[in-house]
C-alpha cells in the first residue's frame, strides 16, 4: 500500500467518523416535560406519551436524555398484553399530583409506538418527568415520595423514541 492510499483511507475512514457523529446529535429532539407548555413539533403523540420535537416527515428519532421517575410497573405476559398495562384513567389521575411534570406510560408496544431507552422488555411502566440534570430529578424524587403513594419511586435517565420503519 502507497503512502497516498493510506492517506486516502485514513481521510475517509474520518469523514464518515465526523459525519455520522453530527448525523446523531442532530437526531436529538427537545423532551418537553411540562404538559402545560406546548412543544413544537411533537404533534401527533398520544396523551400518555412523553412528547418530544421531531421534524416533519421523520421515521427514526429520538429525544435527548432525560431523567424520570419510575413511579409502578408491571410485567406484562408479552409486548402485546394490553390487558394488564398501565391505564389512561391511572395516569390521568397521577398527572394532577404533578401538574407542571408529564405523566407518562408505556402500556402495550404496538408498531410505530413511542419507545423509551432503559427498560425492561415486557414491562407496562408509569413515568413522571423529572428534569434533564441528575440533581433536579434527585430533587423531584423528594417531591414524588412526600406523596407517600410510590414507595419504590426510582430515578431512570432515558430516551425517548419513534421507530416508523
Amino acid at each position: 500500500m502507497t503512502k497516498r492510499t493510506f492517506l486516502i483511507i485514513v481521510i475517509l475512514a474520518v469523514s464518515i467518523f465526523v459525519g455520522s457523529a453530527s448525523a446523531q446529535t442532530r437526531r436529538l429532539g427537545k423532551t418537553c416535560g411540562d404538559p402545560n407548555i406546548p412543544c413544537r413539533g411533537s404533534e401527533g403523540f398520544r396523551s400518555w406519551e412523553l412528547t418530544f420535537a421531531i421534524p416533519k416527515n421523520a421515521v427514526i428519532y429520538e429525544s435527548e436524555t432525560f431523567y424520570a421517575i419510575i413511579l409502578k410497573s408491571v410485567k406484562l405476559k408479552n409486548v402485546n398484553d394490553c390487558e394488564n398495562a398501565i391505564t389512561e384513567d391511572e395516569r390521568l389521575k397521577t398527572q394532577e399530583l404533578f401538574p407542571k411534570n408529564k405523566v407518562f406510560a408505556l402500556k402495550c408496544s404496538e408498531a410505530g409506538d413511542i419507545y423509551y431507552t432503559n427498560v425492561a422488555n415486557e414491562v407496562s411502566f408509569l413515568g413522571v418527568y423529572a428534569g434533564k440534570t441528575l440533581p433536579e430529578a434527585n430533587a423531584f424524587l423528594k417531591t414524588v415520595k412526600a406523596t407517600g403513594k410510590f414507595p419504590g419511586a426510582a430515578v431512570r435517565r432515558m430516551r425517548a423514541g419513534i421507530n416508523g420503519t
